[in-house]
C-alpha cells in the first residue's frame, strides 16, 4: 500500500535510477585490474546505451553530455572524451530511431555495436591525437568484450527498469 510519501518520491526515482545506474557502470572502471592492454568493457557506455535503446522516449541526445562527463571524471579519461563521443553516438541513435520503423533485440544489438565501435575508435583517435595511443588493435579485445556483454547489460537495465517502475516484485516469473 502506497502512502503520500511514496507518491512524492516516485518522480525522482523515475529519473534518478537511470542516472545512478549509468554512474555505477562507469565506476566499474575503478576495479583494480592490472593488464597490458585495455580489457574491461566501458560499462558506463553499455548501461547508457541500454537505457537509451530500451527507453528512447526517456532520454534525448543531450543527456549523453552530463553522463559522459560523469564517465570522464570517474574513469580518468581526458575531459570531453566520453562527453563528445557519447553525444555523437546518441545523435546517431536518434537518427536511426527516426529511420527504423520496428526494432527488436537484434536491431538494438546492431545499433549498440556501431555505437560501441564508434566510441572505442573515437577514444583511441583522440588519444592518438594527444600522443598517448598504442596500436589500434589493442582496443579490439575491449570492444569485442563490450559487444558480447551488451545483451547482458540490456537485460540488467530491463530488470532495473521493471524495479524502477514498480513492476518487478509482483510479476517475477
Amino acid at each position: 500500500m502506497r502512502g503520500d510519501y511514496d507518491q512524492d518520491r516516485l518522480p525522482a526515482r523515475l529519473w534518478l535510477i537511470p542516472i545512478l545506474s549509468t554512474a555505477a557502470g562507469s565506476s566499474l572502471s575503478l576495479v583494480p585490474l592490472v593488464v597490458q592492454t585495455p580489457i574491461l568493457p566501458p560499462f558506463g557506455l553499455l548501461v547508457a546505451l541500454a537505457w537509451r535503446l530500451l527507453r528512447a522516449e526517456m532520454w534525448g541526445a543531450w543527456v549523453a553530455l552530463p553522463l559522459g562527463l560523469i564517465d570522464d571524471l570517474i574513469g580518468g579519461a581526458p575531459l570531453g572524451t566520453a562527453m563528445t563521443l557519447w553525444t555523437v553516438a546518441f545523435l546517431g541513435l536518434d537518427i536511426a530511431d527516426h529511420r527504423i520503423v520496428w526494432r527488436d533485440l537484434w536491431t538494438s544489438w546492431q545499433l549498440a555495436i556501431f555505437a560501441i565501435g564508434f566510441c572505442g575508435i573515437g577514444a583511441w583517435g583522440l588519444a592518438w591525437l594527444a600522443g598517448g595511443a598504442g596500436p589500434l588493435w589493442t582496443i579490439a579485445p575491449q570492444s569485442l568484450l563490450a559487444i558480447l556483454c551488451f545483451p547482458a547489460a540490456m537485460r540488467m537495465v530491463s530488470a532495473i527498469d521493471r524495479w524502477r517502475l514498480g513492476k518487478g516484485a509482483a510479476t517475477s516469473g
